[in-house]
């Protein structure tokens, strides 16, 4: 599906621009002041090629990192990075998904984008939260159109790292309910749990960290194609940025300690079982010794003609077993 908007400066307001109503070269757009921008959701190999072959050509390995996740469904999407070519820029973001279900972030897709002075064209694989929330502000502000496409790709961005805040929140939420679990009743279900949410900290936090360099250099006017003035804005999503990447930081640092605290629980949860058992073992001991002693079949023993024998060796038992079990409650043991 192609969305193509048009900013026309003459009549100062943005107007829906059919596939077959574009110029046939974003050349023929510099001179007109207008803006266009050209959003491709899940296009096919017509769209594909009526954009990346002949309106706006871009370089066979632009168009390979865009179509990434088709390519390569199986796999994690293409990591951010920011490319300059002669007459345009190429960025790419990895945006969180939202769950069908419970309306937080799962997964990571990916964000591509090809912009110059007069044209922006976004490129992804089902719904994304910055490109609807783009939309809904281009309806109310029209006007800000003007400013060209390196101000509205910044409105993607900020819409794209304020999406992380949900995620991390998410995380943090269930970092403390495994803690609680621990402490209640270490289980290997436990540490499995613990385990995956330590995958999904990692690699989002692998995320976050290519995301602010990719910031980064938008911030340091590196790129001619992304304005002065524009530079603050992008500065203002950087810092944005900065504090989700300490918060997973953070949410790494939780993960690790929950795991060893996972396994110092284990292990003493199994001290005490063995504890326990040691203890069964050493008062049942002398009781064993004496069943032995009196079990045996000989002539010798002392008592051997005593009518008694049977429940004397029966209260020596008890008596043993409870002066152990009575030492170990001295001792504080059990």
């Amino acid at each position: 599906m192609i969305a193509i908007s048009r900013w026309s400066r003459m009549l100062g307001c943005i107007q829906p621009v059919l596939l077959d109503e574009l110029p046939p070269t974003a050349a023929e757009t510099v001179d007109s002041g207008d803006v266009y921008w050209i959003d491709l959701d899940t296009p096919n190999e017509h769209e594909l090629k009526r954009i990346y072959e002949q309106f706006m050509p871009i370089h066979p390995l632009t168009l390979s990192d865009t179509i990434f996740p088709q390519r390569n469904p199986e796999e994690h999407p293409h990591f951010p990075k920011v490319e300059e070519f002669r007459d345009y820029l190429f960025v790419i973001v990895n945006p969180p998904l939202p769950s069908p279900l419970h309306g937080t972030a799962q997964a990571i897709g990916q964000l591509s984008a090809v912009l110059n002075h007069t044209i922006l064209i976004t490129h992804h694989y089902g719904p994304l939260v910055g490109i609807a929330e783009l939309s809904g502000y281009l309806m109310r502000h029209e006007e800000q159109a003007e400013r060209g496409p390196d101000y509205l790709f910044h409105l993607i961005l900020d819409s794209i790292v304020d999406e992380y805040a949900p995620m991390l929140d998410q995380m943090s939420d269930e970092l403390e309910i495994l803690e609680e679990a621990i402490f209640e009743q270490p289980t290997p279900l436990v540490l499995e749990r613990l385990i995956e949410v330590k995958r999904r900290v990692i690699g989002s936090r692998k995320t976050l960290i290519m995301t602010r360099e990719v910031l980064a250099r938008l911030t340091r006017g590196e790129f001619k194609l992304v304005d002065a003035r524009e530079m603050a804005y992008y500065r203002n999503v950087y810092d944005h940025l900065s504090r989700y990447t300490e918060l997973i930081e953070s949410a790494r640092e939780m993960v690790g300690d929950l795991i060893q605290l996972h396994m110092a629980a284990m292990s003493n949860r199994l001290n005490n079982v063995m504890k326990f058992l040691t203890m069964i073992s050493t008062i049942v001991l002398p009781m064993t010794l004496i069943a032995g002693i009196y079990g045996m079949n000989l002539k010798l023993k002392p008592d051997d003609t005593f009518a008694g024998g049977f429940y004397f060796a029966l209260i020596l038992m008890a008596v043993c077993g409870g002066s152990s079990f009575a030492f170990f409650r001295y001792r504080r043991w059990i």
